[in-house]
């Protein structure tokens, strides 16, 4: 607990530009206009968008009726998943400090980000006379105005305010670099990037205060390392700068925030619309993998999220710091409360046991609710498990996570050893490895059964990203903890539990989606996109490992969800293993790299 704790900045984060094929659809969306007023035409454009749409996105259903205007629009919004997302270039190399283009990446994937009208794209957005969150709204509407898609229009924007940015540290004042860009802006218009600037010009600044190196030695000589705050810099953290600092995370007892709050309560609708949607019934019950880094990234997104499934929210002191919890009316509720079912990341548990013991309050506080069971389905279940026997206090146990002073769920050891057969295999290990119960004194007791009739209740797992810093491929963990949990509520209810994954990374293009869709967007815009690659192959022998490390993740999570699609592993094989160039450079970088990725292929 004494540890310092030297920080270092995250990897230069840019947009990821549409390229291959994916580029060739955009030129063929691009001649929806011309071919409106073309009957013939329209029909043959149609055809060939739909037949490079489908072979890009394999996942898309176009029937032979649709009208040209749709299918468009469909695509539009499948290239908006893609062209939306931010990528890293390459990794960050310790203690250097980027400079020229790659510090305006740097600078402009922390200004880009912002509350709802107010950031610096919404000044941007503002001089072309549209409105970013209605453009975010609708990613595949075409605007009349510009006579393109709003998804395109949103990396138009995009592109302009890292044109300012980069003028701004070019030293241009900040009239010159707005007109220089935005070609009619009157006064007002200019003066609201005003506090924007400034940020620019600090962030700027602060990165020239960074000493990591410096640091380092100074920490391995036994002096003293001022102290700084973490976070992710891409969601405007820029106070996290200068690094080297020995940071700190978080007051424990400051979330969920009133801000993660607002957006807790969209994802928890947004889950139950979706199920109600594929489904046409309500989720009784929703599994989720809860981590200490996700609260630190978005001051307790998910955490305001179960509380709102359960029908209960924080009450927050002058101070801002959460006080207590209080229950929400069921007529003030959209939905019947839902029961949740917590896989508590190891991290999360040795360091906010506080968050989890709330989360057991409110559960336990809704479960003694004198309310209909078709209405509290905590209630519901907790009297079932009672009745078939089960302690009281075991009947309400919601969290669980590895025995103490473990740091493991398992699964993923499992798979990369190939100890596994079959789905019974992965789900017992799971339940064993993560069946330990928390909240109010438990302090991990052994809890396999309820562990396990918890799962057996749930219609859907689900995680989340908030961040394009980090994705599922980032780490084991991911697929071994939401795998784990998917794998285990499927194999113990007999049921096709559905797996849904929230995105956060921007407050205004909040939703849920499949665990597949997940997976097919950081695959197209990173793993399996040029430049993502290029960036990657300049770390030579790490850039190998790196690349093979994802890929070995990437086959976790077929083997844990099965949610990878078949085409995905093509795209692999042609990318690193069939592709001359790249066998050339594993061969001269890292050959363990490419036999591990082969490797896995075939037990794919």
């Amino acid at each position: 607990s004494y540890a310092t704790l030297i920080d270092h900045l995250q990897m230069t984060m840019t947009r990821v530009e549409l390229y291959d094929e994916y580029s060739d659809l955009e030129n063929l969306l691009s001649e929806y206009n011309t071919a409106c007023t073309n009957p013939v035409h329209s029909e043959q454009l149609k055809e060939q968008i739909i037949a490079l749409a489908s072979n890009l996105f394999k996942e898309l259903e176009f029937n032979d009726d649709i009208p040209l205007k749709d299918c468009v629009k469909i695509c539009h919004d499948a290239l908006s998943r893609i062209r939306n997302s931010q990528m890293n270039l390459g990794l960050h190399t310790f203690g250097r400090i980027p400079i020229g283009d790659e510090r305006c990446e740097v600078i402009n994937s922390i200004v880009r980000y912002g509350e709802e009208h107010d950031s610096i794209r919404d000044c941007v957005a503002d001089i072309m006379g549209l409105d970013l969150s209605t453009l975010y709204a609708d990613q595949g509407e075409i605007n009349e105005k510009y006579q393109t898609s709003n998804g395109a229009l949103i990396e138009e924007i995009g592109i302009k305010t890292r044109d300012i940015v980069k003028l701004i540290l070019a030293g241009f004042d900040t009239s010159s670099a707005v007109t220089s860009v935005m070609t009619k802006a009157n006064d007002i218009q200019i003066s609201a990037f005003g506090k924007f600037i400034d940020e620019i010009k600090d962030i700027d600044e602060r990165l020239n205060d960074s000493c990591e190196m410096d640091a380092l030695l100074r920490g391995l000589n036994g002096r003293r390392i001022s102290p700084g705050p973490a976070g992710p810099i891409t969601r405007g953290r820029y106070d996290i700068l200068p690094t080297g600092r020995n940071f700190y995370s978080m007051d424990p007892f400051s979330v969920p925030s009133t801000t993660a709050w607002k957006v807790g309560m969209r994802l928890a609708d947004g889950i139950i619309e979706k199920y109600l949607h594929e489904s046409g019934e309500i989720p009784e019950s929703i599994a989720f993998f809860w981590t200490m880094g996700e609260i630190i990234s978005t001051g307790g997104e998910m955490m305001s999220q179960l509380l709102y499934l359960l029908g209960v929210k924080p009450k927050w002191g002058l101070d801002g710091r959460v006080k207590d919890i209080e229950i929400i009316p069921l007529e003030e509720l959209k939905w019947p409360r839902i029961d949740i079912t917590v896989n508590v990341s190891c991290i999360l548990r040795d360091n906010l046991m506080n968050c989890i013991d709330l989360i057991d309050s409110a559960v336990r506080a809704v479960a003694e609710l004198d309310e209909p069971l078709d209405k509290n389905y905590v209630r519901k279940h907790t009297l079932e498990s009672i009745t078939s026997g089960m302690d009281a206090d075991d009947a309400l146990t919601r969290m669980f996570g590895a025995p103490p002073g473990s740091y493991i769920s398992g699964v993923n050891l499992a798979v990369f050893a190939s100890s596994w057969k079959e789905d019974k295999d992965l789900a017992e290990i799971f339940v064993k490895a993560k069946g330990y119960g928390y909240g109010n004194s438990r302090n991990g007791k052994p809890m396999f059964e309820q562990f396990a009739s918890s799962l057996s209740r749930v219609n859907v797992t689900f995680d989340k990203v908030s961040s394009d810093e980090g994705d599922i491929l980032a780490c084991g963990g991911h697929f071994s903890n939401v795998g784990g949990l998917t794998v285990a509520a499927r194999y113990l209810s007999g049921t096709d539990v559905k797996a849904y994954y929230g995105d956060t990374r921007d407050p205004r293009d909040i939703s849920v989606n499949t665990l597949a869709d997940e997976i097919r967007r950081v695959m197209r815009t990173k793993v399996l996109n040029p430049a993502w690659i290029e960036g990657m192959k300049q770390h030579g022998y790490k850039g190998a490992g790196d690349i093979m490390k994802k890929i070995s993740r990437l086959y976790g999570w077929e083997a844990s969800t099965k949610e990878v699609d078949d085409w995905i592993f093509d795209e692999v094989t042609a990318t690193f293993v069939s592709d001359p160039e790249m066998r050339q450079f594993f061969k001269d970088n890292n050959p363990y790299a490419l036999e591990e990725i082969a490797r896995r292929l075939l037990e794919a």
